[in-house]
């Protein structure tokens, strides 16, 4: 725990000192144990003095924006938790650039209603916009990792704040050189994206049908966002308090990518890094996980919508929820001998 001349030095610097705060109320899942110290930056210079400080006396940090991605044990957390709520967005003629802890969604509405072209696929997905290059965030065909420009780090050996190309972040499916250590912290995000008020070409299938284009068509950057929050809102896939369906953490498993397509597989497959991608949630309800399961009464659920999502209907516990996951993970594996990993990034608890 940070000792408290440096919590108030942090006070005086706009820095929301709380304790005992259950990290159920800042995940999206609503599950989480207590933290002993929850520091809320309202700023870059906060988050860069409350990252330092712990560091300085070898303080575990977890960093949280959304906790929209992220599973929390039950049980108390072991380190001081750092919200980021520095959330500046400087929109340009040619991209965008925003603080770590702007609100994801918020961020690609502003991009729309400019009339910048890049960001409308990853509508409405939740948390902030740091996470995304660590996550390299995608969905319907484009990933972070296609239109970003730079990123703002602080090297944690080093102190240093300074921006850093793609090439240096080691972007791969949603992953990224970030996501493997905890040797920098995203501050702000820089994104190249066209002025003509139109999208990326739209490849993804289902989008392609919503909007009834040809793959590779350009279409109106606000009817992509549209037809993309459309589909995610009938998936259970865009935040809503009254919703359990979204009391998730999105996609729980990633898509696999395999040497071959393995026997009994009738999936839609796509190629990936070394092999081919496999349809995680194809092969979630083939192993016989259909949506709900495994029903009304569990307290963990699969989304009623979509079997990807694994959800909190309330009163359920992080221990239900990963049993949950490992009866779904061997399930897959004893059916088809593909082993499902987890996206959302897991703490003080395991798999």
């Amino acid at each position: 725990m940070l000792p408290p001349a440096d919590l108030d030095r942090l006070a005086g610097l706009g820095v929301q000192v709380r304790h005992d705060l259950a990290l159920a109320t800042l995940t999206t899942l609503r599950l989480g144990g207590p933290a002993a110290t929850v520091l809320t930056c309202p700023d870059t210079a906060a988050v860069v003095a409350a990252v330092r400080a712990c560091d300085a006396v070898g303080e575990p940090v977890l960093l949280l924006g959304g906790g929209s991605n992220l599973v929390v044990g039950d049980e108390a957390v072991d380190r001081t938790v750092v919200v980021l709520r520095n959330d500046e967005v400087v929109l340009a003629t040619d991209g965008a650039t925003a603080g770590a802890g702007t609100d994801w969604d918020t961020l690609v509405a502003r991009t729309v209603a400019a009339g910048l072209g890049g960001l409308e696929c990853l509508s409405g997905i939740p948390g902030s916009t740091g996470a995304t290059p660590v996550q390299n965030v995608g969905a319907y065909g484009v990933e972070v990792a296609d239109v970003l420009a730079q990123v703002r780090l602080l090297d944690r050996a080093t102190g240093e704040v300074r921006w850093a190309p793609p090439a240096e972040l080691g972007l791969g499916y949603r992953s990224s050189a970030l996501k493997q250590a905890d040797t920098a912290v995203v501050l702000a995000v820089r994104f190249s994206l066209s002025a003509d008020g139109l999208s990326r070409p739209v490849t993804y299938s289902e989008l392609c049908r919503t909007l009834d284009v040809e793959p590779g068509a350009r279409v109106a950057v606000a009817a992509v966002r549209e037809a993309v929050l459309a589909l995610r809102r009938c998936k259970g896939m865009v935040l809503d308090a009254a919703d359990h369906d979204s009391w998730s953490a999105g996609s729980f498993f990633t898509n696999p990518v395999v040497g071959q397509v393995p026997p009994g597989y009738e999936g839609p497959s796509y190629p990936g890094a070394g092999g081919v991608k496999l349809s995680a949630g194809w092969l979630i309800e083939h192993a016989g996980f259909h949506r709900g399961h495994p029903g009304p009464d569990a307290t963990a659920r699969l989304s009623t919508r979509h079997t990807l999502a694994l959800t909190n209907r309330g009163g359920a516990s992080t221990a239900a929820l990963l049993s949950l996951a490992r009866e779904v993970r061997d399930g897959v594996d004893a059916v088809f001998g593909v082993r499902l990993e987890p996206e959302p990034v897991l703490v003080g608890c395991a798999l």
